[in-house]
């Protein structure tokens, strides 16, 4: 709640409730720059609330996101980031993307953009944890080698949830399916050249938490499990884009859809 308004609501209401008492005759008007706009006899109120509207109800897709991350459970690290984003989609029309992955510092210059600050940070499938890497080390420590477990990805984990706020979230399979075959993509060229501006950021090997592949290839989680060992996701490279699965254990990019 807005202090000041609930503030103000407190002032109000006392003041409303003495002059009730002494003055129920009296009218109260409502003004809007100085003109007023409507009335009431005092003495047919018995409250005043003020509604202060959810501050995401101005966000139109288009705008820029900022957003500062703080290091902890699922931030790797501190970092403010301005996300671009993006509709109209072919696949998916109506759903709002995030322009770069999450974690990033920015969008990636080119398809093969292997930097640290295009690339963001990297999951495990239905773990809120993010780590970075910084070519040589994962931060955090890299811990879990194998994961094994009958969920979906729960959006209590949920990155996109938790760092962006709801309604962001981890797009589905049929999502990342339908962006797929809707724009035909066949390799990392068209994945580059849409709205979303998918690029090879790589990923991180799930049995000692090393480096794979950052600007060779990309690979993104959707929320979707395949099997108790493996998550479904889009996958991307000089000579293929497809929606795959692969061990859930692996450290894989997000991009966030609304």
């Amino acid at each position: 709640m807005n202090i000041g308004r609930f503030k103000l609501i407190i002032t109000l209401f006392g003041f409303l409730t003495a002059f009730h008492s002494t003055a129920q005759n009296d009218t109260m008007y409502l003004m809007k720059a100085g003109i007023v706009i409507d009335q009431f006899a005092v003495s047919e109120i018995d409250s005043i609330i003020f509604y202060n509207p959810d501050p995401d109800s101005g966000f139109r897709c288009g705008d820029n996101l900022i957003i500062n991350h703080f290091a902890g459970n699922i931030a790797p690290e501190n970092k403010i980031t301005t996300y671009g984003t993006v509709a109209s989609i072919p696949g998916e029309p109506d759903k709002c993307w995030i322009t770069s992955n999450l974690g990033s510092d920015h969008q990636a210059s080119a398809k093969n953009d292997a930097t640290e600050a295009s690339a963001g940070w990297y999951w495990q499938f239905n773990r809120k944890q993010g780590f970075r890497h910084d070519g040589s080390n994962a931060s955090p420590f890299w811990s879990v080698s194998w994961i094994e477990e009958n969920s979906e990805w729960q959006s209590s984990v949920d990155p996109c949830t938790l760092e962006l706020g709801a309604p962001w979230r981890i797009p589905t399979y049929t999502e990342w399916n339908n962006v797929d075959l809707s724009n035909g993509w066949i390799n990392w060229d068209g994945a580059w050249s849409s709205g979303i501006k998918l690029h090879a950021a790589g990923f991180i090997g799930y049995t000692d938490g090393s480096l794979n592949q950052r600007g060779s290839t990309g690979a993104c989680w959707s929320s979707i499990q395949e099997s108790l060992w493996g998550g479904l996701h889009l996958y991307f490279d000089h000579t293929i884009c497809e929606t795959n699965f692969y061990y859930k254990a692996m450290g894989f990019t997000v991009r966030c859809i609304r």
